[in-house]
């Protein structure tokens, strides 16, 4: 027996309720919380709600990919642009409905897979659809992020600008540190060290109201939203899941290389899609962000060395346990809008940069003039806001884009064969 073998029954040895599997779980979900809950409190869902369906959705990919897979399912950032339009022109229970039909595109994809094989997701969606479109889902709200950052709502001052401002740069700033000087495991919580900060400066400052936390009770149902269906909300959101879902497979490679394994094959990247696609659409049915596996808990398994995927199962356990607390709910409720403009500002920045990675990783050429035509529609269709159709059948921003650029990817001649691929280095 190899050495990874032993280390791999080391892993598994004792049973589902031993203390350490417990505690461990609980830390994974400490790492993961602060970016939970940051897409509910900067799209206006609950977070308690989002707790839930990470929990629920966690349990529904273990089920689907056979509990091989040690990764933790919570809210995507990719969907914060999209919810917050979405939310703003049609209200929360339409939006579900758009939700519940991107999680439903992952599971055609995760068919398509199973039917075709990977390669056929490199050559629809290859880097120079995806990377652009990527960079549009970050840049789309930037505006919005330095309004908040800045304490203005609506068009109004709702918090004075110089407090605002020194809450808003005290939480970029603590973010910001955390993610470049940090070691260890303060490196994996630059968000919720950077909500912290902020809110403990928003504290000293008297912007915060506690009344809410009084009002609330200890223990309470999340307050569950029912989806109605909506076209245009449908439509709206039905491409924004196919940037997700085509970083789905970076984030199993990158899982993969860590424990060792290739799960790109066993359980293999159909099981992983089916389940992520599932967990987005039951999140949906209950007014919870889309959910993606997360890079900050892959983070934390590679510090830990503990590929023991029951310790998700554990988190999973403690999320949906603390979704039923009110006084959490409450509490989150009460972080100032500046302390989310804050993190907002170099979160939006950060999917963009994710987008030019894509490029990059695969050698995009962009001198090509086939690719030049792409990216470019791509990024000022998408940020421009360009607007295709009427009615219930219209079709701009993330959707609009990426539309564009699957269609010019499949008409415009390639200059050469080869096809490009995420996980090339």
């Amino acid at each position: 027996m190899t050495q990874d073998s032993h280390s791999d029954s080391a892993a598994f040895e004792g049973g589902f309720f031993q203390p350490k599997r417990v505690v461990t779980g609980a830390q994974m979900l400490f790492v993961a919380f602060g970016a939970l809950v940051l897409v509910p409190l900067l799209t206006g869902l609950d977070a308690n709600v989002a707790l839930f369906t990470a929990g629920a959705g966690t349990l529904v990919f273990q089920g689907v990919t056979r509990r091989q897979v040690p990764v933790f399912l919570a809210s995507s950032f990719a969907f914060i642009a999209p919810i917050s339009a979405s939310v703003a022109q049609w209200g929360i229970p339409a939006t579900m409905s758009g939700l519940i039909a991107a999680g439903l595109v992952y599971v055609l994809l995760s068919q398509v897979v199973r039917v075709r094989g990977v390669d056929i997701l490199h050559r629809i969606l290859p880097p120079i659809v995806v990377g652009p479109v990527i960079m549009v889902i970050g840049l789309a709200l930037a505006p919005t992020a330095v309004n908040m950052a800045t304490g203005v709502a609506g068009g109004e001052q709702v918090v004075p600008h110089g407090p605002a401002l020194i809450v808003s740069m005290s939480a970029l700033l603590a973010t910001l540190i955390l993610a470049v000087f940090a070691r260890g495991f303060l490196r994996l919580v630059p968000v919720l060290g950077g909500i912290l900060v902020g809110y403990g400066v928003a504290l000293l400052l008297g912007l915060v109201d506690f009344s809410p936390v009084s009002q609330a009770a200890w223990l309470s149902l999340p307050n569950f939203v029912a989806p109605e269906f909506h076209w245009q909300a449908i439509l709206f959101m039905l491409p924004v899941a196919i940037a997700p879902a085509v970083e789905h497979i970076g984030d199993m490679i990158a899982i993969g290389q860590v424990a060792r394994r290739n799960y790109i094959k066993s359980p293999g990247l159909h099981r992983t899609l089916l389940g992520d696609g599932l967990a987005t659409s039951l999140a949906a049915c209950f007014g919870g962000p889309p959910n993606t596996t997360y890079s900050e808990v892959t983070g934390a398994v590679t510090l830990t060395r503990n590929f023991d995927p029951r310790i998700m199962t554990w988190a999973a356990i403690t999320a949906i346990t603390l979704a039923f607390v009110g006084k959490l709910g409450a509490l989150l409720q009460t972080i100032p809008m500046p302390v989310m403009g804050g993190i907002m500002t170099l979160l939006f920045g950060s999917i963009a940069v994710v987008g030019i990675n894509t490029l990059v990783r695969a050698k995009t050429d962009l001198s090509e003039p086939r690719n030049l035509v792409i990216g470019s529609l791509i990024l000022v269709f998408g940020i421009g806001g360009m607007q295709f159709g009427g009615g219930q059948f219209t079709l701009q921003g993330v959707g609009l884009c990426a539309v564009i650029g699957i269609a010019l990817n499949l008409i415009l001649p390639a200059d050469h064969q080869s096809v490009q691929r995420y996980d090339e280095h």
